[in-house]
């Protein structure tokens, strides 16, 4: 009898535990068309459900911004990416969206998460992570100013709550620590997994973003991590100067390479066009999109 109560309450929260659909992060889209919800099944991980894009930004208005702006506030190519991710996740919030135990959810919050080398020149220095909440009303300066607080903050030399975790698991046993890894994936899978742990880690996020020109490199295709539930990564080359054809003449642009990396099972193809085609347009526009540098970095931050 007591064996039968065991297996009865084991079966209760197992049931409990698979109609759970709140999570801290999302809210559950309550329509989902039966082809979408059925990839859910027959592409259960990020890694069969990837399709890659590319994208080429015409980098003169860009760059003429940039340097525009500089004799107002601190801004790089950086900046220019994480805003413009931001307004095409406010234009297509489709694009916000992101698969969890076979379900589909609407993010609550727009994030992006950056990389970048903890030392500046330093050929063998540590990547770490930046992951931004994006407001809505935050003005464009105020933004740059929040990432370089950011970035001062991981370069410091501080130990970052990174860097103690990273310790803390990397100190536990092998067979310890995969099976840690199983327990947060069940419980992430189910809903379970705590907010505090979620808002932490850099991988959930609605987009990864990596300038590799900021290295110097050209853009590659990057994979989509199977831990957390990031369904974009955004590789981006340096600036080069490459043939296109304007009015029916070859001419050169100074352009900006972009490689996606994108979860099919957010959305169709045409919300992916938007999304990406929103991210290009910011670019292009930088002052429609970011404001006006003629005006002061108070007034833009007000």
């Amino acid at each position: 009898m007591t064996l039968l109560v065991a297996l009865a309450v084991v079966l209760a929260l197992w049931i409990l535990a698979n109609c759970k659909t709140s999570r801290p992060d999302g809210t559950l889209v309550p329509r989902v068309h039966p082809y979408r919800r059925i990839m859910q099944y027959i592409m259960p991980t990020r890694a069969e459900s990837i399709v890659l894009f590319d994208t080429y930004v015409r980098a003169d208005a860009l760059l003429a911004y940039i340097e525009k702006a500089r004799t107002r506030f601190p801004i790089d190519i950086t900046h220019c990416l994480v805003a413009a991710v931001g307004a095409a996740l406010a234009a297509v919030p489709e694009m916000n969206q992101f698969p969890a135990g076979r379900r589909l959810y609407q993010r609550k919050q727009r994030h992006v998460t950056f990389s970048m080398k903890r030392a500046q020149g330093e050929r063998a220095a540590k990547l770490a992570t930046v992951k931004l909440a994006l407001d809505p009303g935050e003005r464009f300066p105020a933004l740059c100013a929040r990432i370089d607080r950011e970035i001062a903050a991981e370069r410091s030399g501080a130990r970052t709550y990174a860097d103690k975790e990273f310790d803390l698991l990397g100190s536990l046993p092998r067979p310890l620590l995969m099976r840690g890894v199983q327990l947060a994936r069940w419980l992430d899978h189910h809903n379970l997994l705590p907010g505090a742990f979620l808002e932490n880690d850099p991988l959930y996020t609605s987009v990864f973003v990596a300038n590799l020109g900021s290295l110097g490199m050209g853009a590659g295709y990057h994979h989509l991590y199977e831990w957390g539930n990031c369904p974009v990564f955004m590789m981006i080359g340096r600036v080069e100067e490459r043939p296109a054809v304007e009015d029916g003449r070859v001419v050169v642009q100074k352009q900006l390479h972009i490689r996606w990396t994108y979860d099919e099972r957010i959305d169709d193809g045409l919300t992916a066009r938007h999304g990406l085609e929103a991210v290009k347009q910011a670019l292009e526009n930088p002052e429609a999109t970011f404001g006006n540098p003629d005006q002061s970095s108070d007034d833009l931050a007000a």
